[in-house]
């Protein structure tokens, strides 16, 4: 349960709009964590890296896709699954085209990592590009429940959706994962692009958003990557661990049975009609 959440079940302090989404506390620790990346790189300089690929461990990049002509910013976040550790991200106002470029480039650059982007209108266009260059990693889901499933299995379905399908019902989630992530320290935030997108994201009438004249598109674009991380990481690896244990459980039984009759060709006592033969033939000294 958030700082929040406990002020208004528990004290009956009920928050006014304007409070920041992530408590002050969380904040000040996140803030002692930033750095400046390492590389600053693209079209446009605005792929930060932080750390480069790693084989030994898993990655994941999440996206929130703009128009690139307006207000909003196109953003990406590349993670490190084990770590949780941010070690990448974009921010700028390139096309779908472009984008999708960047996107394929960083995919591959680390690993061939998931990609999943949010498959609004724009989202749509990026997805069809990345399935034209045919990139081997895209997030899929079901079309009622959001859940993932794997891209081979999706190919044959007609009920799953490339990306990630951010709706009133997924959005208010999303965005409550983020919070507990940064509430619990679980990931780790290197940039201050995203620190001062986190300062201005407030509660106003009861929603979460970014303040007048700012923007949450890195937000947006980190709390899909922490949704993802949860739900498809975690989830599966419990599910996997569930079938381990149950296949360690079964055994085998050498148990023979015979179909045959007394008389018929090929029929063979079973073991157990041989031992009964046994019993009767030495019932004699059982009986004294």
């Amino acid at each position: 349960m958030s700082k929040r959440q406990i002020a208004q079940e528990l004290q009956c302090n009920f928050n006014m709009s304007g409070e920041t989404v992530f408590h002050g506390e969380d904040l000040a620790i996140v803030k002692k964590e930033l750095e400046e990346p390492k590389y600053r790189t693209a079209f446009d300089r605005n792929f930060w890296i932080w750390e480069e690929y790693n084989p030994k461990y898993t990655y994941i990049l999440s996206a929130d896709v703009s128009r690139g002509d307006g207000n909003d910013y196109s953003a990406f976040h590349i993670f490190k699954i084990e770590t949780m550790e941010i070690i990448a991200e974009y921010q700028g106002k390139a096309t779908p085209d472009l984008f999708s470029n960047l996107l394929v480039n960083a995919g591959k650059e680390y690993g061939d990592c998931m990609i999943v982007v949010e498959n609004n209108s724009i989202g749509y266009t990026v997805l069809d590009k990345l399935r034209e260059i045919a990139y081997p990693n895209i997030y899929y889901s079901y079309k009622a429940s959001h859940d993932y499933i794997d891209p081979l299995s999706a190919e044959t379905m007609n009920n799953t959706v490339a990306g990630f399908t951010m709706s009133l019902k997924t959005r208010p989630l999303v965005i409550a994962k983020m919070e507990e992530f940064i509430r619990n320290k679980l990931i780790t935030v290197y940039s201050k692009r995203l620190f001062n997108e986190m300062e201005t994201f407030v509660w106003h009438n009861g929603k979460p958003q970014a303040m007048r004249k700012y923007n949450d598109d890195l937000i947006m674009s980190c709390a899909i990557g922490c949704w993802v991380k949860d739900v498809v990481y975690t989830v599966n690896k419990r599910e996997i661990e569930y079938k381990k244990a149950f296949l360690t459980c079964m055994t085998k039984s050498d148990t023979i049975i015979t179909t045959t009759i007394p008389g018929q060709i090929g029929h063979k006592l079973a073991k157990y009609e041989d031992a009964k033969k046994k019993y009767r033939d030495f019932i004699w000294l059982l009986k004294g």
